[in-house]
């Protein structure tokens, strides 16, 4: 072993504490990467690997009743591989032992043989015989969540009668990764299940025979998805189709695909901030050194050593430091991969997960990891390399410092000696103390960051449920109804109040832009039901025009003032130019809304709704829900305060684990940028913390020296760590924007508190470990130290 091998791995392991400090902020960063990109690779593998092997669609289309011989014709159209007809409908469940009713959607099987498309995979038992009435399968999380097995039965009202249905089997299927039951924002597996019934009951149950109302579709590769649904909008149009849409309008894929979004943004986000201080770390703490080991330094250049090796020497002090980093970053990213995995399981319903965690990922972690600490040393190591032997042997010369400004201002206050000796050390090093105060901001950022998803879930809890939707259940009709119906709802047990609204499937139209969306009217004066903008504020749609969601309105490039074109889709097949009256802020869901009555005028019709808001009697709901399994024209309910509680607990549980892991990480980055800095003034210092002890200073003040420097630092640190927290959360809500939802940009005040109490905390627990070692000081010793 050469020499320089030798005073390498003694340095390292002089240095532990420092290099352990650097390495744990550096691991944080290779386990950030390896945790977001692994999981966005074995997501995506299984989503797409799923997909493939179970056919999945690649457009859908619905209508009122189309004839089955329309079939060849849509197989028939350019681009079109595969194209197959089923029946599905929605129908209310009676389940035994449950008090609640449950939603079920009904999908057809084919008379003979497997679904050409959303192939569904046997999970247990069989598929149901295709000439039995009363057999069906049943997705595997509705069984899981209400113990369902093989042989068991339950109730289902198809068409007005109360019908008992045996299941044979449990699957999965590609069109239901992630399930949503009608109205819900969150799966709800014991609510709402996925049934499939052989073809020949599916028609009978819902008069379909010889007929269909829902389609699906396969392209070739390289064909013109939009050309396809042109031609087959022209031909389901005279029988009340409601508009084809591919992939991106597929409620399951598009939450899957908006994961997908959010894992993409968060490895571009944060693993950056991680290995930009381990940078600065290694930079600081090896100045430090070669600092130091000018004499050294010249004297293994004096016998022999070649600039190569010496500034080789300081990288691998860099390379040893990132090697213990990468490796606790592989160990811990793997690790939180795996945790990862089982979260989304809870919530993705995949058969299974490829989960790769190919070496090549490491490989490249590592690689990254590595670079930055060389990034971090490469300077030092040059300069170290440069140092004339002559030159190197000397010390070197003293700063020279002048009486300035800040002199002044300092006198002028009357501050201490100790206070003074603080600031005119971060004042004379202005860089280095820039440096050290942007460290801990990024730890204040971090964890800023983290807490914005607990404020943002708050508000959007609040608004969602708070405000816009304070109903306690939702009854939502197979088909618009006379606004009458509301009368006989009203005699329902528990019923308190009522109120109707009307949703109608529609495409808005700019130009060449389009959007497939609901157009909403409730009456004026609704309370149960209210459009409510991100401000908190409710708002009536005025008569004559119409209310969009804001981000509705941006991608359709919309301003109020500006003129919309409605498509209706549904009834009679008209279209309509409407005003934009004003936009909204809307966190869930994008719609656009309208007067009750202009609605109704614009379709020439009576008064009608889509569906029923009601409060309840608690008391009463077992008897409320009783009721409901009698009403044929029923097609679903929606419990807004059992879907309220799941989003709740949900959305805790995910924010509590997700802001543990940030303050881990927000602290290790605190503690690596102080406990180095402190560490360093220690050793630049000790000679002058020394002479004060001689002088008379005692311990408190001495250390107040120390102590001081890193906690004004640290406060100084603060609102650059706002900032860059602010920064960071807005980059996450661009990144995980979607049709489906948007994230509202909210950090409240405690926020920003509690990140700073939690930093200012660390820092002050790092200073006082380096603080330790002025007890320790050799007076002596220390003063015979050549400057």
């Amino acid at each position: 072993m050469h020499a320089l091998d030798r005073k390498l791995l003694r340095d390292f392991a002089r240095l532990w504490a420092q290099a352990l400090a650097i390495a744990l902020v550096l691991g944080c960063g290779v386990a950030a990467l390896l945790t977001s990109f692994v999981m966005y690779q074995a997501l995506g593998d299984s989503r797409d690997a799923y997909y493939e092997r179970n056919r999945f669609a690649d457009l859908w289309a619905t209508a009122r009743r189309a004839p089955l011989s329309l079939l060849p014709e849509i197989a028939a159209l350019p681009g079109v591989r595969t194209a197959e007809a089923r029946i599905e409908g929605l129908v209310t469940l009676d389940i035994p032992g449950r008090e609640e009713g449950a939603v079920g959607r009904i999908l057809s099987l084919p008379a003979s043989g497997e679904p050409l498309l959303n192939l569904p995979l046997l999970r247990s038992g069989r598929l149901p015989d295709p000439d039995a009435t009363d057999e069906v399968a049943v997705n595997e999380p509705f069984a899981r969540a209400n113990r369902f097995v093989p042989g068991d039965s339950f109730f289902a009202n198809l068409n007005g009668t109360r019908r008992e249905l045996t299941i044979t089997g449990t699957v999965l299927s590609p069109e239901f990764i992630y399930t949503l039951g009608p109205g819900a924002m969150m799966p709800d597996n014991e609510g709402f299940g996925v049934i499939f019934l052989p073809e020949r009951a599916a028609a009978a149950a819902f008069d379909m025979s010889g007929a269909f109302n829902s389609l699906t579709v396969g392209l070739y590769k390289g064909a013109s998805e939009p050309e396809a649904i042109d031609r087959i909008d022209a031909l389901l149009d005279r029988y009340g189709g409601t508009g084809a849409h591919g992939r991106d309008r597929q409620v399951s894929h598009s939450f899957v695909s908006s994961e997908l979004d959010q894992l993409w943004t968060m490895t571009i986000v944060m693993p950056p901030i991680f290995f930009g201080v381990a940078a600065f770390l290694v930079n600081m703490v090896l100045g430090r050194i070669v600092a130091l080991e000018r004499a050294e330094i010249g004297l293994l250049k004096a016998l022999g050593y070649s600039n190569r090796m010496i500034a080789q020497h300081y990288l691998m002090l860099a390379a040893l430091t990132a090697a213990v980093g990468i490796l606790l970053g592989w160990g811990a990213g793997a690790w939180l991969a795996q945790g990862m995995a089982r979260l989304y399981a809870r919530f993705f319903d995949f058969p299974y997960l490829i989960f790769r965690g190919s070496w090549s990922v490491y490989v490249v972690a590592g690689l990254i990891g590595l670079a930055s600490a060389a990034f971090g040393a490469l300077r030092v190591a040059l300069s170290a390399a440069r140092l004339p032997p002559a030159v190197a042997m000397q010390p070197p010369a003293p700063p020279r410092f002048r009486r300035g400004a800040t002199d002044l201002l300092m006198a002028r206050l009357r501050l201490s000696q100790p206070a003074m000796m603080i600031l005119r050390s971060i004042t004379r090093w202005p860089a280095r103390a820039a440096m050290s105060a942007l460290g801990i901001a990024m730890g204040v950022a971090v964890l800023s960051a983290a807490s914005f998803f607990d404020d943002a879930m708050d508000k959007m809890l609040d608004t969602t449920f708070g405000l816009a939707n304070r109903q306690d259940a939702v009854l939502m009709f197979a088909e618009n109804r006379p606004e009458i119906v509301l009368d006989e709802l009203r005699g329902l047990p528990g019923a308190l109040q009522i109120e109707g609204q009307r949703v109608e499937p529609v495409v808005l139209r700019n130009g060449h832009l389009e959007k497939h969306t609901t157009l909403e009217a409730r009456r004026p004066g609704a309370d149960l039901s209210r459009i409510v903008g991100g401000s908190g504020r409710v708002i009536a749609a005025p008569p004559g025009g119409v209310v969009l969601a804001a981000r509705l309105a941006r991608q359709l490039g919309l301003a109020p003032g500006d003129t919309v074109e409605v498509d209706f889709l549904s009834g009679r097949r008209e279209t309509a130019l409407l005003p934009v009256t004003a936009t909204i802020e809307q966190y869930i869901g994008l719609a656009a809304y309208m007067d009750f009555e202009t609605l109704n005028a614009l379709r020439r019709q009576a008064p009608q709704v889509s569906v029923a808001n009601l409060t309840l009697d608690p008391a009463q709901r077992s008897g409320f829900h009783r009721a409901l399994n009698g009403m044929p024209a029923l097609a679903g309910t929606a419990m807004i305060t059992d879907m309220r509680r799941s989003f709740d607990e949900t959305l805790r549980e995910n924010i509590s684990i997700t802001a543990t892991v940030y303050i881990i990480l927000a602290v290790l980055i605190t503690v690596g940028v102080t406990y180095n800095g402190a560490r360093i003034q220690l050793s630049e210092r000790a000679r002058e913390l020394a002479s004060l002890r001689i002088l008379g200073f005692s311990r408190g003040e001495v250390s107040f020296i120390l102590v001081g420097e890193v906690m004004v630092l640290a406060l100084l640190a603060q609102p650059a760590g706002w900032l860059a927290g602010l920064g960071i959360a807005w980059a996450f809500t661009q990144g995980i924007e979607s049709d489906l939802y948007e994230v509202p940009f909210v950090i409240v005040p405690a926020t920003f508190a509690r990140a700073s109490l939690i930093v200012l905390l660390t820092a002050l627990g790092s200073a006082m470990v380096v603080r330790r070692r002025i007890d320790r000081l050799d007076l002596v010793a220390v003063m015979k130290t050549r400057e």
